[in-house]
């Protein structure tokens, strides 16, 4: 098991994180993604550009606060939190995963895969919010 939280300071609104993050719809800012399907209101998946599939299962939404879901592919299962907090004009976001490799020798790779994917995950919604602030 492997357990990485990352941590990122926006300044805007907690809304506007939230919203971005949230919306499975518009994923054109995800440079990791070919597309995402929502199965339902509880489940959707996300197929990468290399062609990995991981399906998605909402555990918890407080709107503008948290949200978490289970995950799960043919490499990996895992739980996601992502906690958002609106401070003055800033919004501070932390993400964290538990995730288990699925196979043995990916154990001790799955860390550094997991830090690698939230520090693109966030690197992509700095250029989606700034892209917004932009546009305003």
């Amino acid at each position: 098991m492997a357990i990485s939280t990352a941590k990122a300071v926006f300044k805007c609104d907690v809304k506007t994180v939230w919203d971005i993050v949230t919306d499975l719809k518009n994923y054109d800012w995800r440079s990791d993604l070919s597309k995402i399907e929502v199965v339902s209101e509880k489940r959707f998946t996300e197929h990468t550009k290399d062609g990995f599939v991981t399906v998605f299962t909402v555990t918890l939404t407080e709107q503008y606060k948290r949200w978490e879901f289970d995950m799960e592919n043919e490499n990996i299962k895992g739980h996601w939190a992502g906690v958002f907090a609106q401070n003055g004009e800033l919004t501070t976001i932390e993400f964290t995963e538990n995730v288990t490799a699925k196979r043995l020798f990916m154990k001790p790779f799955v860390k550094g895969y997991i830090k690698k994917q939230q520090a693109l995950y966030i690197n992509d919604l700095k250029k989606a919010l700034s892209s917004i602030a932009e546009n305003v």
